[in-house]
This record gives C-alpha cells, structure tokens and sequence, in this order.
C-alpha cells in the first residue's frame, strides 16, 4: 500500500510545481536558480522525452494505459517483500500518472527544470519524468541482482 502513496506524492508534487510554473511564468520565461546550472524554464512539450513524437497524444494515451495496468499488476502481484522494486513501481506510476493528466487536460506536458551539464543544456523536464527516471532505473539495478541472485543460487 505504501508505493500507492509514493505514486500519490510524486502525482501531487508533479501537479503542485506544474500549477505554479503555468499561473506565474510565461511559457519561455527563465529564472536562474544556479548560474550556467539550474533555472527554472517554462516550457510546454507535445510530444515524448526530448521532444520526439510531437502531437501523438493518441500513442502517448495508449501506452500509459498499458504502462500503468503493467505496474498495478506487478505491484499486486511482485512487490512482496521487495521495498526496492515496490518504490521503484510507485515512482514509474506516479510519473505516468503525473505527465497523463498533463496530456488529457491540456495535450501537452508542463517542463521546467533547466539543467546545464557541463554547457550542455539538458532537455527541459518535469518532477514526473525525474521520477520516471529514477524508478526505471531503480528497476533496473533490482532486476539485476534478482538475476545475480539467482544465478548464484544456481551454482
């Protein structure tokens, strides 16, 4: 039940941040946080990560339906035990969740953290897609050792 509410806040904390980025900054609007590092830059994306598939909202609709029925099946039926993999399907969810409301309110995403990597200027994002990242990664360090576990198991 726990990962339901990690899914809730990353949903709320997406919506919370993307409600203010819309109501006090115009689109293309930037606010420094860190020189030459992190600003805050209104943007809107039609599209997926770094802006491919512009206007497929169709496409983005049907994946996340499927996306979200996999991860409440493996959240129900996987989870047991594992805090790792359970908050790592909580983050998937709620990122999911959080740039879906996006698309079906209004056909695009909300981005506004600006981040500069050493001068190269990372495509803009949202709370979602950091959670997104950060969930499918953390899945993909549990499947890892799930499976050096079980290769050890093995021998």
């Amino acid at each position: 039940m726990i990962y339901y509410f990690i899914a809730i806040a990353v949903i709320a904390l997406d919506q919370i941040t993307k409600y203010f980025v819309v109501r006090y900054m115009d689109i293309g609007e930037s606010i420094p946080l860190i020189d030459n590092v992190l600003y805050l830059t209104s943007h809107r994306n039609a599209g997926a990560a770094f802006g491919i598939l512009q206007g497929q909202m169709w496409l983005f609709f049907i994946a996340t339906i499927i996306v979200v029925s996999i991860i409440v099946y493996l959240m129900i039926t996987q989870v047991q035990g594992s805090k790792w993999f359970g908050t790592s399907l909580g983050l998937v969810l709620g990122g999911a969740i959080g740039n879906f409301i996006d698309r079906m309110l209004a056909g695009e995403v909300v981005d506004f953290i600006d981040v500069f990597i050493f001068a190269y200027n990372y495509p803009i994002f949202n709370v979602a897609d950091m959670a997104l990242v950060t969930g499918v990664i953390m899945m993909m360090i549990h499947f890892i050792k799930e499976d050096r576990k079980e290769k050890k198991q093995g021998k």
